[in-house]
């Protein structure tokens, strides 16, 4: 096993949306300390409303970075002072108009290991109700109920490339097909 021992940490940039830092570690092996670059973040939230007709609602952005749309499970940064939960509950208002109080977490992963320290916690609505959308300008959004083999159908033609979203259909489909 390889030890790191810390020696130092600074923040390079900081913006609404998370922290660029350099820490500089001491390794084992190695005859010089190591400079790392990563991007901290209070975490990240993603959603899977589930319908009452089984239908999965889903959302279409578009992704300036990749300049074209992305078909995506709801979802985006927790902020500061707020709960994973809270986050969840935000983002689903936000980006589907939806609300619930039967919020289910299915778990979480890292989108990006070893570049940035979020951790993505991944809930599965069910019991949904429709309320007034949030929608952000810079980011508009089109609703997209769509069938579980609609969805793995989108996946098998790349019409679905979204990582966080693919991460998310692996951890939420056993509990949907035991759901349904």
């Amino acid at each position: 096993m390889i030890n790191w021992k810390k020696i130092k940490s600074e923040v390079v940039h900081q913006n609404p949306f998370w922290i660029y830092r350099q820490d500089v570690f001491e390794v084992e092996g190695c005859e010089s300390p190591r400079d790392y670059y990563y991007v901290e973040t209070p975490g990240s939230v993603m959603v899977v409303p589930l319908l009452s007709d089984g239908r999965i609602v889903m959302v279409q952005t578009y992704r300036c970075l990749q300049n074209k749309y992305s078909v995506e499970f709801p979802g985006g940064a927790v902020k500061d002072g707020q709960t994973f939960e809270q986050a969840a509950h935000r983002e689903l208002q936000e980006e589907a108009g939806l609300t619930t109080a039967d919020l289910i977490n299915i778990g979480e992963f890292c989108p990006f290991n070893g570049i940035s320290t979020e951790l993505c916690r991944v809930y599965l609505a069910r019991g949904l109700e429709k309320v007034a959308a949030e929608n952000n300008p810079q980011e508009p959004m089109e609703l997209m109920p769509r069938r579980i083999d609609e969805i793995e159908n989108l996946i098998k033609h790349n019409q679905i490339w979204d990582g966080q979203s693919l991460a998310v259909w692996a951890l939420v489909q056993p509990h949907l097909t035991r759901d349904l």
